[in-house]
């Protein structure tokens, strides 16, 4: 296991004082690996996990030839371009019964959507092409063409190949899959347990009495959110108060039960507080100033699981520095993410970074979904050199195409256009101003958050 400083070291134009959005998922994607561990779940509770091994179709889906419509089956060969087609019907192929009669030249079979096609007949059509006198029907000229409405025989998926993929996330669609194929059951990466807290002393619990100069804890509960919505085992730690001894427990306790942890404030140059150092103190950690709007302030690494120690023939388990890796040597430990303090920082940065890290550390090797591509109504400043995600709500115009516009004002304490957005408008590190008309793209939240 690299180093932060050796990861660093492989990223071309790497300078933490001015890390480009793209530099820090290049990063995360290297310091993150997927966990071990696989467990056996049935369906019901399948949902929002990722697969730990392929799913090997057992059958072939669908099983048989069968029909893709209500109509008449008949041998396709018949049908003379131009000419209509009379046949006589001679029984009735239903759907779960295979139809055991046989069919001469001239004649069909009425068959229902998913029956068995009969031996011989390859094509199908649908009863509304057809007029009825009796048993016989008779098809107008050039409405079909030989095959059509026959289903094949594996056509959707082929016994003995692969049905969904090892790292597939599983979605509805994905369950409904496995189900068609009689599997009751899939094995999945154990689940992703994540750690947070937020820290300041400036922070106020919900349910404690305001105060002058502090603030409601808004970012836990954002946090777990996000980290709901994405399907990871979420341990709250609360609000941890800005003194060594209760920092440096929280760290302590995280690192032991979590795969990652994710925290709140305290990671700006210069704060009055004790997150930076103790971050320093347990870990192998890298502080970053990403060149982004909002956002900026972040710190990321790995934050060691105290060590046992010998010490006159016994154990010793000391909270001292001691007790910890080298800072240059740790190899194993929990993720840290240190977010900025501000509210909408800390969703963005979530988001923009954290989600797709997580997402690679449940065993996820979904592609991360595309951006929209809207066209803008408003006007936007922007100055190349970092990247800006703006609030934005995306709607149709009248002539079908995407529009989106800002919620207005964008300061990262401003929580309530988060509410507003229905994405973040996404300018790129080397994009300048944005003219009324232009194309930007839009990280859509539908699903996310």
């Amino acid at each position: 296991m690299k180093t932060i400083a050796q990861i660093a070291a492989e990223l071309q134009g790497y300078d933490p004082q001015a890390l480009h959005a793209d530099q820090v998922n290049a990063f995360l994607h290297k310091l993150v690996q997927p966990v071990v561990g696989t467990e056996e779940v049935g369906l019901f509770e399948a949902l929002g996990r990722v697969l730990a091994q392929d799913v090997i179709s057992p059958i072939s889906v669908p099983a048989h030839d069968n029909s893709a419509m209500d109509g008449f089956a008949f041998a396709g060969a018949q049908l003379v371009p131009g000419q209509p087609l009379a046949l006589r019907s001679v029984g009735t192929a239903l759907a779960g019964k295979a139809w055991a009669g046989t069919v001469n030249a001239g004649e069909c079979v009425k068959i229902m959507t998913g029956a068995i096609m009969p031996a011989g007949l390859d094509t199908v059509v649908p009863q509304e092409f057809t007029t009825a006198e009796g048993e016989q029907i008779t098809i107008a000229p050039d409405v079909l063409r030989l095959g059509d409405n026959r289903r094949f025989k594996g056509e959707d998926l082929m016994e003995g190949g692969v049905a969904l993929a090892r790292g597939e996330l599983l979605t509805p669609a994905a369950l409904g899959l496995v189900a068609s194929l009689g599997l009751k059951t899939v094995t999945v990466s154990r689940r992703l347990r994540v750690a947070y807290f937020s820290t300041g002393d400036e922070i106020l619990s919900l349910g404690e009495l305001p105060r002058e100069g502090a603030v409601f804890d808004s970012n836990r509960y954002t946090v777990f959110g996000l980290l709901t919505r994405l399907g990871v085992e979420v341990i709250d730690m609360g609000v941890v108060r800005d003194d060594p001894a209760s920092l440096e427990a929280a760290f302590t306790e995280a690192a032991r039960r979590a795969d990652a942890i994710i925290t709140s404030g305290g990671v700006s140059v210069g704060e009055a507080d004790h997150t930076r150092a103790m971050m320093k103190k347990l870990g192998d950690v890298a502080f970053w100033r990403v060149a982004m709007r909002p956002g900026r302030p972040m710190a990321v690494g790995r934050i060691a699981v105290p060590q046992k120690q010998e010490k006159n023939g016994h154990d010793a388990h000391s909270a001292s520095a001691n007790s910890y890796q080298n800072n240059s040597k740790v190899q194993e430990g929990a993720i840290l993410f240190g977010l900025p303090g501000n509210p909408v920082a800390v969703m963005v940065t979530f988001l923009a970074f954290v989600r797709p890290a997580l997402l690679r550390m449940m065993g996820s090797t979904r592609a991360a979904p595309p951006l929209l591509r809207a066209i803008s109504t408003e006007s936007m400043r922007k100055k190349p050199g970092r990247t800006e995600y703006q609030r934005g709500t995306v709607t149709t115009a009248p002539d079908g195409t995407l529009q989106v516009c800002t919620t207005g004002n964008q300061g990262s304490g401003v929580l309530s256009s988060m509410v507003q957005a229905n994405g973040l408008i996404v300018l790129h590190h080397h994009q300048g101003n944005v003219a009324v008309g232009d194309p930007v793209d839009v990280m859509v939240f539908d699903g996310v958050i």
